[in-house]
């Protein structure tokens, strides 16, 4: 590729910069023609997306979640169970 061409790591940061502010003009097209050529590049961003979009809907749930409801008692006895087990094995 060319030196005029924006390498993986370039792109990568600038999509993640897109996701916060917009971006000028080139810089959007070539991230779009590098995007065209380069599938892991185009999966980063996708997963930002996904990752961004997750956040915000973890945001909207947020309302509904009161962190100060103790866990159940059987949840609880589960979690101390897995844990015991889990560190029973890692001795």
């Amino acid at each position: 590729m060319s030196h005029w061409m924006f390498n993986c790591e370039q792109v990568s940061e600038m999509v993640s910069a897109s996701l916060d502010r917009t971006l000028p003009f080139h810089q959007r097209a070539m991230i779009r023609i590098h995007l065209l050529m380069c599938k892991y590049c185009a999966r980063f961003k996708d997963q930002l997306v996904v990752i961004r979009d997750a956040c915000r809907l973890d945001d909207l749930c947020d309302e509904d979640f009161d962190s100060t409801d103790p866990l159940p008692p059987d949840a609880r006895d589960r979690l101390k169970q897995t844990l015991a087990s889990a560190m029973g094995e890692h001795k």
